[in-house]
């Protein structure tokens, strides 16, 4: 029987799932999938390697939480797995904290270290563990991984990564720590396939999506980015406000009464996109809308790209490329062109037929500075981390 490396990627209310055949080949995973609406209306949507359909089912809400999840996965994906059999899971950990290693094989000690973060990623971290305890319940023999989003930025300079706090609160850690990292690492190493030269160089990564953040690589390594000690620092995104002036959460505690539980909804889920346009954080629908608080929110979310542009290009000490990559880099492309007209001054020229199509170049022949669209993989970036650490390649 031949085996396969499952990955894991929990949310708050999610639990995003694949699997990949060992060894890893170029194509894509034998299948992909999610559970949606964990506590409230949980939903699986099964996909093969292709795109086709081989499940989809409604749970009860009740009592259907990620360990449930876990349980129906371990169960049912045996039937879709065929001569497949999961030799070991890797999973998306948001917060590894100072941690060295990139990822690292999970022990009672290691699950306890990494518990120990929760209160740096109070929203993210809790959901990321829950599936790696509910595995070691159900198959504790099965050899598990966590994989850092934290860990792509540990090359930063020291002054990349400090607050101008008093040292004591530096030292107990809260200091930048920079997040989407796992796809950061994965968009390196393919544009070093498709573009050595450039790669070499200094590169902006425009990571897009719900959660949207900036990278600014050079050589590959990651030397300053726009999320720092949580990931609702930098770009504004679907329902975070990214950076915002510290006295405006002052504000609304004096003026409104407002406590730490509040603001936390304030910045992490009623903001952003969704709380500029009071419709939606979906970028397709806020398109489609055509209304002026729709047409404020697109236009203040590319602004803001344009501005941090400016910034991590001041860091890289000039720019040579961007890439566009998630949901909305690898599929808007008005997105796109707002961000490349913003970023002229720096030698990009568009081309808007490439632009249109996807790319995955999208500049235009002889811009000064390159641009790219590539699609991410976390995924496949876990279970290369999965397969390096196990020693199961």
């Amino acid at each position: 029987m031949a085996g396969c490396i499952l990955v894991l990627n929990g949310g708050s209310s999610s639990l995003k799932f694949a699997a990949y055949a060992v060894p890893l080949a170029e194509a894509g995973p034998l299948l992909r999938g999610q559970v949606e609406g964990i506590g409230a209306e949980p939903h699986l949507l099964l996909r093969d390697g292709s795109g086709a359909v081989l499940e989809e089912r409604r749970f009860p809400a009740e009592g259907f939480d990620h360990r449930a999840a876990v349980l129906h996965l371990h169960e049912g994906l045996r039937g879709h797995l065929g001569d497949h059999a999961v030799i070991a899971i890797g999973h998306r950990v948001v917060h590894g904290g100072d941690r060295p290693a990139a990822a690292e094989r999970v022990d009672a000690a290691l699950l306890d270290a990494l518990a120990a973060l929760e209160p740096l990623a109070p929203l993210h971290q809790p959901h990321n563990l829950a599936p790696i305890r509910a595995i070691a319940g159900l198959a504790p023999a099965l050899p598990q991984v966590a994989c850092y989003d934290t860990a792509f930025h540990r090359t930063q300079p020291p002054l990349a990564r400090s607050f101008a706090l008093p040292r004591a609160l530096s030292a107990e850690g809260v200091r930048r720590y920079g997040f989407h990292g796992l796809s950061y690492e994965f968009i390196a190493a393919r544009l070093m396939e498709l573009d050595p030269a450039l790669a070499a160089g200094r590169v902006i990564a425009a990571h897009l999506g719900n959660g949207a953040s900036l990278c600014a690589m050079q050589g590959g390594r990651s030397l300053a980015t726009t999320m720092g000690f949580t990931a609702a620092d930098g770009l504004m995104m679907g329902t975070r406000c990214g950076a915002l002036d510290p006295g405006v959460l002052i504000y609304l505690m004096d003026r409104h009464g407002m406590g730490a539980r509040d603001l936390e909804a304030l910045i992490y889920r009623r903001s952003g996109l969704l709380g500029v346009s009071g419709l939606s954080q979906d970028m397709r629908r806020l398109r489609a809308a055509g209304t002026p608080e729709a047409a404020e929110a697109i236009a203040l979310y590319a602004y803001r790209i344009v501005r941090e542009v400016g910034s991590l290009a001041a860091a890289l000490g000039g720019l040579d490329g961007i890439v566009f990559t998630a949901g909305i880099g690898e599929n808007d492309a008005a997105t796109r062109a707002a961000v490349c007209g913003g970023c002229r001054w720096l030698g990009l020229a568009l081309d808007r037929e490439r632009n249109r199509t996807g790319g995955p170049r999208i500049s235009a022949e002889g811009s000064a500075v390159s641009a790219w669209v590539i699609p991410t993989d976390e995924e496949r970036m876990i279970a290369r981390h999965t397969l390096r650490v196990t020693g199961l390649a």
